[in-house]
């Protein structure tokens, strides 16, 4: 099986060399990405013992701020370097760790020659990998080498899971490789214990973007981008975050609907993927609406814009104190949504689609609490989302108790960052001589006032 994933990860990288040789012709940029995922990662002069952090793109990137900041506290004599895999978790990887870590590079490729290139070079005291990322040849070649790869803030969605059952025998082997799996939920717990990893690794911690969420807003950020484009109490902002093919069509129609009743109500869109940035702006210029960018040069008419269109790195989080009601995409579309936390974490009003798969059991806490307000599978979502937002900008009431029960349950569910730290205690430090053994705890929803 090993031979097989080696021959299917080759055919995959020759398919997508000339995408790699054409960005490099065009602007260079992915050169150094390109090299660096073929082994060669910068040297780190320490006599420390190394800990390497993977994060694959944004999202794991702003989960592991709060386990980071723990790590440096706790263990100042090791020395953090972090991996990412997509080029937009690089830049925020190099904006936001810059201070704790010693290096940020590109994961490397999962051949047996690439991963052992870069264990020659780090020699990592441990490997801690952000979510569900499995790296049969790292997890191999770190266990024959007895470095400690640990699995956290792991999940496991509805798509992954039937995509792993397909090929569960090699999936158990990778799996065991691992030191520790903490999980997001008790589900992702079974479900990773279902496909082969032995319970006595496995622990159910609940999510560390709990505790990112609601302190990695940037308060300089969300005043300059205030500022920018005079947001201002009497005109409600409705944020679109992390959106997909078809949904900034909808969110459009929606937003066209609505001033009719609001004529004040703006519209700050966020892409979930930079490279629709253009796809998006395109499709905002054939609007009649006016238009601001937030990578553009700044200009007076950036204050009375209709639409801004969010398109830069890192700085979606800055923006939810802003919002009088966002929508986090992914959910209409259905690519099983993306994290509602943030912006629940701020005490915004929030509404997701009906595919949520990916946060299944985030999802269902706030839904319990009558934390967030999830539209219906209906086959006219323009329309819901407009009744939807309609309702909740006539309601101020609605939607304040919604976004103080929505940050009540991110305050009930924070800790997951101590959790974890305590069952890394016994890898990362040689003095205990006994593993730790912590309860295994579960997530427990807020009870909302």
């Amino acid at each position: 099986m090993y031979f097989l994933y080696s021959l299917l990860l080759t055919l995959g990288f020759v398919l997508l060399l000339p995408r790699f040789a054409i960005d490099a012709l065009r602007n260079g940029k992915y050169v150094t990405g390109l090299r660096q995922r073929l082994g060669d990662i910068p040297l780190v002069d320490s006599d420390r013992p190394i800990i390497w952090l993977h994060c694959v793109s944004v999202g794991e990137a702003q989960a592991a701020q709060s386990l980071v900041r723990l790590l440096k506290e706790t263990f100042p004599t090791h020395t953090l370097v972090v991996s990412t895999t997509t080029v937009t978790g690089q830049r925020l990887a190099q904006a936001i760790f810059s201070e704790q870590a010693a290096a940020v590079f590109y994961f490397p490729i999962d051949w047996a020659w690439t991963v052992g290139r870069v264990l020659r070079r780090l020699n990592p005291a441990a490997i801690f990998i952000m979510e569900t990322e499995l790296w049969p040849h790292l997890f191999r070649a770190a266990r024959k080498r007895k470095i400690p790869v640990a699995l956290l803030n792991g999940r496991i969605s509805d798509k992954s899971f039937r995509r792993y059952n397909r090929i569960q025998p090699f999936i158990s082997r990778v799996l065991n490789d691992l030191t520790l799996a903490t999980m997001q939920s008790e589900r992702d717990a079974t479900r990773i214990c279902q496909l082969g990893l032995s319970d006595d690794r496995i622990v159910a911690v609940g999510n560390l973007k709990f505790d990112s969420a609601g302190t990695a807003a940037d308060a300089v950020i969300t005043n300059q981008i205030r500022d920018r484009f005079g947001f201002a109490d009497s005109q409600p902002l409705f944020v679109a975050a992390s959106t997909h093919y078809p949904e900034e069509a909808v969110i459009l129609n929606a937003f066209r609907a609505v001033r009719q009743s609001h004529p004040r109500l703006r519209l700050l869109l966020a892409p979930r993927h930079p490279e629709r940035f253009a796809e998006v702006d395109s499709l905002l210029a054939g609007s009649e609406f006016s238009v601001a960018r937030r990578s553009a040069h700044p200009r007076n008419e950036d204050v009375f814009a209709d639409v801004m269109l969010l398109d830069s790195i890192g700085e979606l989080s800055a923006v939810f104190p802003l919002a009088d009601v966002a929508f986090v995409g992914g959910s209409i579309a259905a690519h099983g949504g993306h994290n509602v936390i943030e912006p629940a974490a701020h005490g915004v009003c929030t509404i997701t689609g009906p595919h949520t798969s990916n946060f299944t059991a985030i999802t269902k806490a706030m839904l319990a609490e009558g934390a967030l307000v999830q539209l219906t599978d209906a086959p006219e979502p323009i329309a819901e989302l407009t009744q939807t937002l309609n309702e909740l900008l006539s309601d101020e009431q609605r939607r304040t108790v919604i976004g103080e029960r929505a940050r009540l349950v991110c305050e009930t569910n924070r800790g997951a960052t101590e959790r974890t730290l305590k069952l890394l205690l016994p890898i990362l430090d040689t003095r205990i001589a006994q593993p730790y053994e912590p309860p295994v705890p579960t997530i427990q929803a807020a009870t909302a006032k």
